[in-house]
């Protein structure tokens, strides 16, 4: 049987359908539901009445967002990545409304492909571990939380959202694991820790043990001052912090971001840890199945693109060509 059918005037009801219908066949659509709730409050605050047109939708797909801002607006790459989530839905309106438009790449263009991250060399992971641990103040917990935060996701690839949301439960000391809940694509993994990530992780829990009574919504990963003390670390503190020390050590950007990001410590160790297999000789095409599911990618392919997209990695795969192109030409010969 299907939904019923609710005014076509009410699009948060529409909404709500389209989300409901979508998630009774198994999809998750969380990217999906924060942006139509977002463009539905859009809607409503501009006062529009009447089919959905592009023109609002484009619109929208301009507002400011904190980390995509550009002289108030965000830039086109965002937009059509904003843009985008919507036309699933303004497909499935038109069987309310078929006067409703859909958006297509005119807008702003196609959503463009990735672009190289800024890989940190030894060094710079050093400095930045170096700088967070001179963080005031002296007799608290500040330092100790963000050089242990940027360590455990320079050692083990972690998304930043997924280091915020350990819990004590999730990290396991005794055994080097890490349990990762959830994660950006619905999936639980387990994560093995190097044995040098184990004493830093021991001895942050129990500096936060003594400025933090544990209670049972505490993150691993904590605030540590003012009224949010205790409470979990947010995402935004976090790349506050990380933006605040990487102007400080003066780093000069060798990716596509424009700046190097939190997120280019993950990049950074999936890089590194393909250097080192070829290194060692190691089959990469047998490990890459390892690394996906170590990484947690929802597809192999996006661990292959780091051999395509990485320079570091695009010279590496010239060389094995290369050895195979001259071991073609022996076996001609």
């Amino acid at each position: 049987m299907s939904a019923p059918v609710v005014p076509s005037s009410d699009l948060a009801s529409r909404v709500r359908q389209y989300l409901d219908e979508r998630r009774r066949l198994g999809f998750k659509l969380c990217s999906t539901a924060r942006a139509l709730s977002s463009f539905e409050r859009f809607v409503t605050n501009t006062g529009h009445t009447g089919p959905l047109t592009i023109e609002q939708m484009a619109q929208w797909a301009r507002q400011v967002q904190a980390t995509h801002m550009v002289d108030g607006l965000v830039g086109s790459d965002t937009a059509a990545r904003r843009l985008v989530l919507l036309r699933p839905f303004m497909r499935w309106m038109r069987q309310f409304e078929p006067a409703t438009e859909v958006p297509d790449d005119s807008s702003f263009g196609p959503i463009p492909g990735r672009v190289s991250p800024h890989i940190y060399c030894d060094a710079e992971i050093v400095a930045l571990l170096a700088a967070a641990r001179q963080l005031g103040p002296s007799d608290g917990l500040r330092a100790a939380t963000y050089t242990t935060l940027f360590g455990l996701i320079a050692s083990t690839g972690l998304r930043i959202s997924e280091a915020l949301n350990l819990t004590d439960s999730d990290v396991d000391l005794d055994d080097g694991v890490l349990t990762i809940r959830q994660t950006k694509f619905g999936k639980s993994r387990q994560v093995p820790l190097h044995p040098s990530a184990i004493g830093p992780l021991a001895n942050y829990l129990a500096l936060r043990r003594q400025h933090v009574r544990p209670t049972a919504n505490t993150t691993f990963f904590v605030s540590s001052r003012g009224a949010r003390r205790g409470e979990p670390l947010g995402d935004r503190q976090a790349h506050r912090m990380f933006v605040q020390l990487r102007e400080q050590l003066g780093w000069v950007d060798r990716g596509g971001h424009g700046q190097p990001r939190i997120h280019d410590l993950r990049h950074s160790f999936a890089v590194r840890r393909l250097i080192l297999w070829h290194e060692q000789g190691a089959d990469l095409h047998q490990r890459m199945l390892a690394l996906s599911t170590y990484m947690g990618h929802v597809n192999i392919s996006n661990t292959y693109w780091y051999l395509s997209g990485v320079p570091e990695l695009m010279a590496l795969a010239g060389a094995r060509f290369e050895r195979f192109a001259d071991m073609g030409e022996c076996d001609y010969e």
